[in-house]
């Protein structure tokens, strides 16, 4: 599942695409003084799948600035392809770590050759998804809209489940979408989760 998905175009396409959607809503709702936002767009350096060619555009994150004198706060809005300040890819978090199997000696070089993760930062994940993770505000609310429980020792695998089409793009862009939240300060903390 996990390599396939992470070397679908598709993908990416479809994640940029959300992201513009919610690039388009956050500047339409204007700064909290409102003030009107212009586009502050910065780079970043998508890492995760090098045999992929990513659309046009996918190396940046939206962001904005306002243009009111003695304000010019920053909006960030929310992401699919970004999570938080991490520079893996938000799918390849999400999905390497939904693994299974657990990673032995042989798997962890695999996945280091497609994707170019050690395994010290896949057991930062780990951490993150089952400590970090399930200790955020975020969690704490959205865990009460899942029924039974997700299986805390299971995440992210177990959340993924959850979304209808797991195993598919559509199904990763929903869970995707569910988290998204946490890419950003206004909806969610930033924790370290590694890179």
């Amino acid at each position: 599942m996990c390599p396939t998905l992470l070397e679908d175009a598709r993908l990416y396409a479809i994640l940029l695409k959300y992201d513009g959607d919610l690039a388009a809503e956050a500047r339409g709702l204007g700064c909290v003084c409102g003030g009107v936002l212009h586009s502050a767009r910065y780079a970043r350096k998508p890492r995760g799948s090098a045999e992929i060619a990513f659309p046009e555009g996918y190396d940046r994150r939206d962001s904005f600035c306002c243009s009111e004198d003695g304000c010019r706060r920053r909006t960030t809005p929310a992401s699919l392809r970004f999570l938080g300040r991490k520079v893996y890819l938000g799918a390849v978090v999400t999905l390497v770590t939904a693994m299974k199997h657990g990673v032995s000696g042989r798997r962890a070089a695999a996945l280091r050759a497609a994707v170019g993760v050690s395994r010290q930062t896949l057991a930062r994940w780990r951490t993150w998804w089952t400590e970090v993770f399930v200790a955020t505000a975020f969690w704490q609310l959205a865990r009460a809209q899942l029924s039974p429980p997700v299986s805390v020792d299971g995440l992210p695998a177990s959340l993924l489940e959850r979304f209808e089409g797991a195993g598919t793009i559509e199904g990763l862009v929903r869970l995707l979408d569910f988290i998204k939240p946490l890419t950003t300060t206004r909806g969610g903390e930033h924790k370290s989760m590694g890179r």
